[in-house]
């Protein structure tokens, strides 16, 4: 199952965007309203509760500076990856886009497909707040 954000513009530079990324905790201030829990495990690890739905922990797997940071499942019970895709537009501006991958039944895929959208797009949406 392969789903992505709608692009947005962050008045912010990618330098700074991916500093802020690439600190887990950050991801805290991207979370939509119904965040039930939020856990910082170690500088490459969190975990999180949206209300209704498993926790699910996420590690840093894959950074590349300035343009790309790969978060995967630390569970293999649901392996998926959510990749933010950082693009300097301008020297303060950026465009982000948010990219998750996950290998599903197709009963799991129906079920997960609107919140996780849902989901990742109120993550690109709540970008400006870093």
């Amino acid at each position: 199952m392969n789903l992505e954000s709608p692009k947005v513009t962050v008045q912010k530079s990618a330098e700074y965007l991916f500093n802020e990324l690439s600190q887990v905790k950050n991801f805290e201030k991207l979370m939509p309203d119904n965040i039930a829990k939020f856990e910082v495990i170690d500088e490459n690890c969190f975990e999180f509760g949206l209300k209704g739905m498993p926790e699910i922990k996420l590690l840093k797997k894959e950074v590349t500076p300035n343009s790309k940071i790969v978060l995967g499942a630390a569970s293999s019970k649901l392996p998926f990856t959510l990749t933010a895709n950082l693009s300097e537009e301008g020297v303060e501006t950026t465009g982000v886009q948010l990219f998750f991958q996950g290998e599903f039944n197709a009963m799991m895929a129906m079920m997960i497909k609107g919140p996780i959208s849902k989901f990742i797009e109120t993550l690109a949406e709540n970008m400006h707040k870093l």
